[in-house]
């Protein structure tokens, strides 16, 4: 009976909070002579401030014009802006750029709707080693990371060079599918600097300090660093779900002044990789067991920098200017 009573006051607040937000929305509508979303436009500079406010805006608007917007086709927005302004009587002669920003706005909106079912279809696009495309691609990554290393069978150890797990890379790929290949052969080939010193980062020993007979001992211990493959995979793990949670908003909104792409996703995850490999130095681990405790730390720090609506993660990234070399 308590629990049903705690229930049914949380609804009365919470229907409450609606009409009273709604009451207060008719005053200020009233007494500014603006509706929410000319006061948020104006009040706001462009990025994820702004574009943030308006999301909620029309998410919590009691207009079905309004709720559906967010999911409005990339072709309709601008009509749909017009719909808007019509329904809120808005006059484009006294407020000439508030067209503009909205459909800014929007299309950052549905850009990054859009972006997360683009992500998603790769992650769940399985490996197929049947398919010569995905094959190509695979072989890319070896050529990017291993220039002057040819493979010497598809089926081979040295793939464990590059940090995958066994002697066939489609196996790694099975949690994150094409997205997975897709972030590393773009890092690799947009960033050959950053990535190779990471992957050789990653196979040398924690400590810079042993003596040359102690780096011999111990430079074949896997323990010591992390596979540079896995990990990529891993951060992909992260970036997507930083996406899918919407918590990347923040930064996509502040970097993309239209619509968020897979370009700018991949972006972040350079950016992640990057930064990840800083932060797994900086903490010092003992050997790679203790790689999760890392990953969940470093992920909780990305997310405390995505809070402050103003953060934009990479916005002139360039890692190889500021790359830690061991």
């Amino acid at each position: 009976m308590k629990h049903f009573m705690r229930m049914v006051v949380k609804v009365w607040i919470y229907f409450y909070c609606i009409c009273l937000w709604r009451f207060l929305k008719f005053i200020l509508r009233k007494l500014t002579g603006r509706c929410e979303l000319q006061r948020i436009c104006y009040k706001n500079k462009p990025g994820a401030g702004r574009t943030l406010k308006i999301e909620s805006s029309l998410k919590s608007s009691k207009s079905k014009l309004l709720q559906n917007a967010p999911a409005a086709h990339p072709d309709a927005i601008e009509k749909t802006i017009e719909d808007i302004l019509t329904l809120k009587k808005v006059n484009l002669d006294t407020n000439p750029q508030l067209a503009v920003s909205l459909q800014a706005c929007l299309l950052q909106i549905v850009g990054y709707r859009n972006l997360t079912v683009e992500i998603e279809k790769l992650r769940r696009e399985a490996f197929d080693s049947e398919d010569p495309q995905h094959e190509e691609m695979l072989l890319k990554l070896w050529k990017a990371l291993k220039p002057n290393v040819p493979l010497e069978a598809r089926i081979s150890k040295q793939w464990c060079e590059i940090g995958f797990q066994g002697d066939d890379p489609k196996t790694d790929f099975r949690g994150m599918g094409l997205l997975g290949l897709y972030n590393l052969v773009y890092f690799a080939e947009k960033d050959p600097t950053s990535a190779l010193q990471i992957l050789s980062d990653s196979l040398q020993p924690k400590s810079s300090k042993m003596s040359k007979t102690e780096w011999e001992m111990k430079k074949f211990d896997k323990a010591i660093g992390y596979s540079f493959a896995i990990v990529g995979i891993n951060i992909t793990d992260l970036a997507y779900n930083l996406l899918i949670s919407g918590a990347l908003k923040t930064h996509l909104y502040n970097v993309a002044p239209e619509a968020p792409t897979l370009h700018h996703f991949q972006q972040t995850f350079c950016f992640l990789m990057h930064e990840f490999h800083k932060f797994w130095i900086e903490e010092d681990p003992l050997d790679i067991m203790e790689f999760n405790r890392v990953r969940n730390k470093f992920h909780k720090h990305i997310l405390k920098q995505l809070q402050n609506t103003d953060m934009a993660l990479c916005p002139h990234f360039a890692a190889s200017e500021s790359l830690i070399n061991l």
